[in-house]
Order: C-alpha cells, then sequence, then structure tokens
C-alpha cells in the first residue's frame, strides 16, 4: 500500500465519484491495518520534490487531520494516539516534515509548517522533540529566501498551537531574535518580511520579559513601525496588526511610542489602503477597549497603588483623533446596508468614535457637534448619512444631562428624516440613530422623558409607516421599536404610552412577518424580537390583545409543521421560522402565565401548545429544538404540578436532548428544562429520576460533551434532590464521588487565563448548587446523617475557595450559603467539623463585610445556621 500511496491520493481528488470513493476507502484501510506507516508514507510523499503537487498537498492534510481535530476529546485521543507510535517512526516523520521546509513548491512548506506547529502542539509540552526550536532556527540561517520564509511561518504556528510556559526564556529570545531580523527593514525578500511579521504577531504572548527590557522593546518597536511603512501591503497590514496586538497585550508600555503611533496610523487612515487603514482605525478601538475595561474596573479613581493606571491616551488624542475618524465616515460604501457581513473604513470609524464616546464621555460631545451640524442637511446623501451616523455613535458614554437638549432638538429632525429622505442609506443610519436614542436615554430612570404624550403618536406613526420600506429600513425601523418598549417595560404602571397604539403595533409587526421579502435583512427575525418585546411590556390593560396572539401564533406554527415536500432552502426558512414562533410563544408564556387575571384564561391553551412543541422534535433543526425545549420550560414553570400530564409523552424528547452531544447547546438547554420541571413538580418527577440521573451521570463522564454543559449539570442535581428530598439518597453513591472530583479540580487554577477562571467560577456555582440542593433536599429528614461522611470534604472545598483568592462575586454567595445549608441540615453533628474550618470564620466575616448586599444577606443567614448548630 505504501508503494501505492501516490495514486490513493490522486485518485481520491479525481472527478468520477466512484473512483475517488475507492480511494478514499483504500486510504481509510491503510490507516486502520499499519498506523505507522501510513504516517510515515504520508510524510514522505509531502517531502519527495518529484511528487505531484496535488498528491502532496493531499498527503499533507490527511496527516495534520491525523494529529488534530477541532472537538477536544478527538484531540485529545489523536495526541495520544501520536505519543503511543513507534519511537523510529516519529523521528523518521519528523525529519520528513523538517526537510520539505526547503522544498520549492510552496504549497508543500506551507503545509508542511502547519503539521510541524501541530506536532510541537502534542510534543513540547511533554518535553519531547526538544532539538525542534533549535533546527528551525538553524535553518533560518540558510541561504534560500523561500526556506527561511517556510521557516519563520513555521515559528509562528508553533507560538500559536503552544502557550509561553512551554518553551523556556532562551529559545523565546532567540525565536525573538530571528523573527525580529526577518521584519527588518534590510531584508529584500518579501516573503520573508512577510512570514516574520505574521510570526511576530502569534510570538508577542511569549515576549512579556522581552517588553519589560527597555531596550529590547524599543528595538521590537521600531521593527514593527518601520514595517508599517513597508511599500508592500500585506506587510504594512501585518504590522499594523502587531500594533493592534501590542495595544491589548502590553498597553502599559506604550507611553514612549503613543506620539509615533498616532502620526503612523493618521497617515495611513487618511492615505493607505482599506485592509491597512482598517487595522489602524483598530489600533485606537482597541486603546478605547483597554481603557474601558480599567476605568469600569477601578471605577476612575485610582491610588498611587492602582495595578494598572489609565495613561487616558484617548483624552489626550482626542482633538487629532475625532477629526481623523469623522473624515472617515464619509467614505461610505453604495450597497454596505444590503450586506450583512459589510465592514469597511466608514462603519469601522463609526464603530471606534462609539468606543471613544465611551471611553471620555462629554468631552467628545462638542467635538462632534460641529461636523453633525454642518453636514446632516447637506445635498449629498454621504454628508447627511455621516453627520447621523456620527450622532447615533456618541450617545452612548456621555451623560443624560450633556445629551437631553441635543436629543430633544433633533428627535423631530430624525423622524421626518426616516420618514422623507430621498436616499436608502440614510434612513437606514436614521433608524438605527433613533434605536439607539431610545436604547441609551428612555426608560423610567430618566428624569427627563424623551417619549412624552406631545410626540408618542408622531413616533409610533413613523415607525409603523417605516417598517413598510425597503428591508433593511424596516429591519431598523424595528429594532427601534424594540428598543422603545424596553424602556415601558420597567415602568410598573398598569398603562403606558404605548397603551393607545398596542393593538396597531401588534399588527404592522405580523404584517412585517409576512412580507415576501421578510427574508432579506434580518427583517423577520427583527419584527419577531420586537413583538417578544411589546409582549413584555404588555399591561393588565393590554393583557387582553396578547392574548388574542395565542391562537394566531400558535396556528402559524402548526402551518410550518403541516408543509410538505420542501427543498433544502425552504427547509431552512422553516426550521428558523419554527424557532422564532416558539421563541414568541416562550415570551407570551412568561408574559400571561405569571399574572393571576390572564393565567387562567390562557391555560386553556396549554395542552394544544404542548402538541405543537412536541411536533417541532420531530423537525431536524436545532435552533427550533432550543426555542420549543426553552418554551416549554417556561409552559411548566406557569402550570407547576399540573406538568406531570404531559410527562409521559415529553420524557422521550427531554432524554433525546439530553442525549443531543453534537448540538450542545439543545443539550444544555434541556438540562435547564429538567430544573425548571424539577421545580414545578416537586416529588411528581420521582418515576423519570432514574432515566435522568442515569443520563446526567453518563454526561459528566463523557470527553464528548461540550464542557460548557457540565456546570448546569450539577446544578441540575441541587433542583432533583431539592424536588424530590429523601428520595434523593439512592444516588449519592454516583453524584457525590463525581461532585467531589469536580470540586478538587476546580480548585487547581494556578497560571490559568481570564476565559479557564470564567469557566471554574461557572463549574464552582454548579457544584455548589448541586451541593445547596442536596443539603436543602434532605433537611428534616432523618436520612439527612447519610450526608454526614460527605461533610468534611464540602468544608474542606469551602475552604480551598476562601484560600484561592479567585472567586466571583456569584461563588461567593453561593458558598457562603452552602456553609449555612450544612449547618442547618446538619446541626449539632457538624458543628465540630465546622468550628474546625477556616471558612466558617475568615471567609463568614469578609462576607458578613461584603459590599455586594446579595453577598451580605447570605452571610447572615450562614451566621445565623452556625449559631443555630453550636449551640445545638
Amino acid at each position: 500500500m505504501a508503494m501505492e500511496i501516490t495514486q490513493f491520493l490522486l485518485n481520491a481528488q479525481a472527478v468520477d465519484g466512484n473512483v475517488r470513493k475507492h480511494a478514499e476507502e483504500n486510504i481509510r484501510q491503510f490507516q486502520e491495518q499499519n498506523l505507522p506507516s501510513f504516517l510515515f508514507s504520508l510524510a514522505a510523499e509531502l517531502a519527495n520534490d518529484d511528487k505531484p503537487v496535488e498528491s502532496r498537498k493531499l498527503a499533507g492534510l490527511i496527516l495534520k487531520n491525523a494529529l488534530d481535530a477541532k472537538e477536544q476529546h478527538r484531540k485529545f485521543e489523536l495526541a495520544q494516539r501520536w505519543i503511543a507510535l513507534d519511537p523510529n517512526a516519529k523521528t523518521q516523520i519528523r525529519a520528513f516534515l523538517l526537510k520539505t521546509l526547503s522544498s520549492p513548491a510552496h504549497d508543500a512548506r506551507s503545509t508542511a509548517s502547519q503539521v510541524i506547529a501541530k506536532l510541537a502542539g502534542i510534543e513540547l509540552p511533554l518535553k519531547h522533540w526538544p532539538e525542534l526550536i533549535e533546527a528551525l532556527l538553524s535553518n533560518n540561517n540558510q541561504l534560500p529566501a523561500h526556506t527561511r520564509q517556510a521557516t519563520l511561518e513555521t515559528l509562528g504556528y508553533i507560538c500559536e498551537e503552544v502557550s509561553p510556559e512551554v518553551i523556556e526564556q532562551d529559545h523565546v529570545n532567540k525565536i525573538l531574535t530571528a523573527v525580529v531580523q526577518g521584519m527588518n527593514s534590510s531584508e529584500s525578500n518579501n516573503d520573508v518580511r512577510l512570514a516574520a511579521t505574521r510570526a511576530l504577531y502569534n510570538a508577542l504572548g511569549f515576549a512579556q520579559a522581552n517588553f519589560s527590557n527597555d531596550t529590547e522593546r524599543d528595538y521590537i518597536m521600531r521593527v514593527v513601525c518601520e514595517a508599517t511603512l513597508s511599500p508592500e501591503v500585506k506587510i504594512r497590514q501585518a504590522a499594523f496588526e502587531c500594533l493592534v496586538s501590542i495595544s491589548s497585550t502590553y498597553y502599559e508600555k506604550l507611553s514612549p511610542y503613543i506620539q509615533d503611533i498616532f502620526t503612523i496610523t493618521a497617515k495611513a487612515v487618511k492615505e493607505d489602503e482599506e485592509p491597512v487603514a482598517l487595522q489602524a482605525i483598530e489600533f485606537w478601538s482597541s486603546i478605547c477597549d483597554e481603557e474601558i475595561d480599567i476605568l469600569e474596573e477601578y471605577g476612575g479613581d485610582f491610588t498611587g497603588d492602582s495595578v494598572i493606571p489609565c495613561f487616558y491616551f484617548i483624552k489626550q488624542a482626542l482633538p487629532a483623533l475625532i477629526p481623523l475618524l469623522l473624515e472617515t465616515l464619509l467614505k461610505q460604501e453604495e450597497d454596505q446596508d444590503q450586506d450583512e457581513g459589510a465592514w469597511n473604513i466608514a462603519m469601522a470609524g463609526g464603530t471606534c468614535l462609539g468606543l471613544v464616546a465611551r471611553t471620555v464621555g462629554d468631552d467628545v460631545v462638542p467635538l462632534v457637534m460641529p461636523f453633525i451640524e454642518e453636514n446632516i442637511s447637506k445635498p449629498d446623501w454621504r454628508q447627511r448619512e455621516a453627520a447621523t451616523y456620527a450622532f447615533g455613535s456618541v450617545l452612548e458614554g456621555p451623560s443624560p444631562e450633556k445629551l437631553m437638549t441635543l436629543v430633544n432638538h433633533a428627535l423631530n429632525f430624525m423622524l421626518n428624516a426616516l420618514m422623507k429622505d430621498p436616499n436608502n442609506h440614510v434612513k437606514d443610519t436614521t433608524g438605527w440613530t433613533l434605536g439607539r436614542i431610545f436604547e441609551f436615554l428612555h426608560g423610567s430612570t430618566y428624569e427627563t422623558p424623551i417619549i412624552t404624550q406631545a410626540n408618542c403618536q408622531q413616533i409610533i406613526t413613523v415607525l409603523l409607516q417605516s417598517m413598510k420600506d425597503v428591508p433593511n429600513v424596516a429591519e431598523k425601523a424595528c429594532g427601534a421599536l424594540y428598543f422603545l418598549a424596553q424602556g415601558f417595560e420597567d415602568s410598573g404602571s398598569s398603562s403606558t404610552q404605548l397603551t393607545p397604539f398596542f393593538q396597531d403595533i401588534i399588527g404592522a409587526l405580523l404584517d412585517v412577518t409576512h412580507r415576501e421579502d421578510a427574508g432579506e435583512s434580518r427583517l423577520r427575525t427583527a419584527a419577531y424580537e420586537s413583538l417578544n418585546e411589546v409582549v413584555r411590556c404588555c399591561t393588565d390593560e393590554t393583557a387582553p390583545m396578547v392574548m388574542q396572539l395565542v391562537p394566531i401564533i400558535m396556528n402559524e406554527l402548526h402551518q410550518t409543521l403541516e408543509a410538505q415536500r420542501l427543498s433544502s432552502d425552504e427547509r431552512d426558512k422553516q426550521n428558523e421560522l419554527q424557532g422564532l414562533l416558539c421563541g414568541c410563544l416562550q415570551v407570551i408564556i412568561q408574559k400571561l402565565g405569571s399574572s393571576e387575571p390572564t393565567k387562567y384564561v390562557f391555560m386553556q391553551y396549554a395542552d394544544q401548545m404542548m402538541q405543537l412543541f412536541l411536533r417541532v422534535f420531530s423537525c431536524k433543526s436545532a435552533t427550533a429544538h432550543e426555542e420549543a425545549m426553552l418554551a416549554i420550560g417556561a409552559l411548566a414553570y406557569s402550570t407547576g404540578s399540573d406538568f406531570a400530564k404531559y410527562m409521559s409523552e415529553f420524557y422521550k424528547y427531554l432524554e433525546m436532548g439530553l442525549q443531543n452531544f453534537e448540538d450542545y447547546q439543545v443539550c444544555a438547554i434541556t438540562v435547564g428544562v429538567v430544573g425548571d420541571i424539577s421545580r414545578a413538580l416537586e416529588d411528581k418527577i420521582l418515576p423519570y429520576c432514574d432515566g435522568i440521573m442515569t443520563q446526567l451521570l453518563k454526561n459528566l463522564s463523557s470527553n464528548q460533551l461540550h464542557r460548557s454543559v457540565k456546570p448546569p449539570i450539577f446544578s441540575c442535581f441541587g433542583d432533583l434532590a431539592l424536588a424530590i428530598g429523601e428520595n434523593f439518597d439512592k444516588y449519592l453513591m454516583y453524584a457525590m464521588p463525581m461532585l467531589q472530583s469536580a470540586a478538587e479540580l476546580s480548585v487547581q487554577t494556578s497560571g490559568a487565563d481570564d476565559d479557564i477562571i470564567e469557566y471554574t467560577n461557572t463549574l464552582r456555582n454548579g457544584i455548589l448548587e448541586a451541593y445547596s440542593g442536596i443539603l436543602q433536599g434532605f433537611k428534616g429528614s432523618a436520612k439527612s446523617q447519610l450526608l454526614m461522611p460527605h461533610a468534611p470534604h464540602i468544608l474542606q472545598f469551602l475552604d480551598s475557595l476562601y484560600m484561592a483568592k479567585d472567586m466571583d462575586d456569584v461563588v461567593m454567595k453561593t458558598a457562603i450559603g452552602v456553609l449555612g445549608d450544612l449547618a442547618d441540615t446538619l446541626g449539632g453533628n457538624a458543628a465540630p467539623l465546622i468550628q474546625q474550618c477556616v471558612s466558617s470564620r475568615g471567609f463568614l466575616n469578609e462576607c458578613l463585610q461584603s459590599e455586594d448586599n446579595l453577598v451580605k444577606e447570605a452571610g447572615e443567614w450562614a451566621q445565623l445556621a452556625i449559631r443555630r448548630a453550636i449551640s445545638f
């Protein structure tokens, strides 16, 4: 087979389907029968310059896929398989790959670079293949430019693949030296210079020590800034991408360079090609993101010992930065509103302007207003649109006091423009700006209302009229209506200014959902989102109108389920519509089912609704399944113990949802719905608990299930234990060891990045919610003593969390709650254990002094429970 590999690879790309199928089968058999020989043959094919380009490229691709996969569990399996491979075969494969980096064929070199990086990802963390980095660095001293280019590309990919602690500092220094040399303006070969610049982008995370050294940092920054002036557009773009990355990774080191960077970025924004100009704008957006985060975290009050001081780069650059950004707004593209994925200089400039407004607040307004006043009525649509875009962009950030007068002055003008401006771009941006006005300056918290008895009718009339406009303008009108309704949602009054127009609004939104062109510009989705928001803000007075909506939406859902013989395109649209209709019914259930006056009448529809939701599960759409499952959760919450009558029919779909590892969001939502049903049915869920617990335990043991589903599964243990009380005893022997091992894992977070810490806190919270539910479920039961053997571990977990000092407030509240639950349920028996643990003192005191009221309340309850247990 090794002899025939070239032919197999060529046939696998043949036009003839039978030839292709036969070749794919041969390749599969070869892999299964003799993996070392198979991988060796692929690497040999890739390295052999006498072989056809097509077979080499596919050989490299199959080799890469034999080492790496997107799914974590598969990735792990492939890594283990490589590690177990015969050492001689591994040595030969590595040698072939390194040899390929010198091949004259670009595709072969590029593929080899990627495969080497995937191997490095497996081997370097285990200290295998220690000579790799040195081999690459010596390669980099070779003369042929294409070998240097491929080597730098490989170093870049390796930095992308492994984490910084895997490569020792001496090697990091040498890699950076090689990369920065390759970027230097003295490098005559553009391919080498581009590969080096892209490699630096990936290597920046490794350069902490180098950026802390003034001389080294100065040198790296000089080379990057020089590369932004290269005659080659791709090199300039890659160099600006490096600057963007530096702005977030090394924000606190930028002071000495910021003036020069402004000059370089301003020149690029004004004069360079779009891909370069976009990155130059992105640099300032990134600086805004950093400063917004710092100011939010520290609340603007900086003391001398503040960890990351804010350098106020944006505030200092304002007088020059704002005119630069306003100029970009005039570079719109003719068709940008029709293209969902559109991104150009004008859009990037507007986005950056919005971030600047959030960073500096009121200071932005006087610098932007003259541009708006000068351009808002100009005959050229570009000027009117740019002025409107500028206005909409600065509505979030400045104080309401600064904006109210301007907005009240502009509102009438905007409403007229939305109706009457001859240009669609202007109308589109006007609709978006009105949405921003309602989003940021309208609601019960504002002293001066923007929506008044005097202007409400005009606003509604204009928005409903604009919903009949072209799809992109109609979509913006729906969006504006969404924020208008949202501002009334928490008004708390029995009637709002929307009440007189409620029927018209619902009618207009339903008309939009039936438009022939509702599939364009997200229009149908926007209409349903607005309808849902209007339902959420309904009052006792308008509830009967929402009740009339129920049979209409149910009938539409019924029709989607009856549709026969659809093309795949029609089927996709149908599935999307089912999801939107289930989502709408969910909102209606939550609204009408939670209010006593409407609940009784509404419940007459419950049986029909449930039947429709169950039919949705027979369609193959993850989105529709998610929405139907969420709607069923809402129905369970509303119907309470009456939901039991649906369980025998619903249970198989519940089980299917819990088994759906592929669409893991469906699985996660189903786990949440098990919680909803547990709360609704209480002990009536008992007949289904064996099946549910078996599946949940299976899910936890599986390495194929996405990790994000595991925390809600632990929470679900708590919900079930609360529902069935002491009957949970038969599951303790399975659930408690799982909780214990997860708890132990969740406190080992040293050196973890922000994402891992965020996930870990979610996991901890799930584990704690499980403990809390189990402890509360056994309260007052003779079987509560079954929990005593687990008390030391639970307390040890709480101590570990307290010592780790990286809990967020949510975990803190749940953790101290568990301490109280343990004292409350186990009473005097647990008192000696509680008194020995650190949590009962230091952690409790910390919670009692917390500024977060929820944490403080949980602390007070725990203190009370502990006192009772100890005195008992």
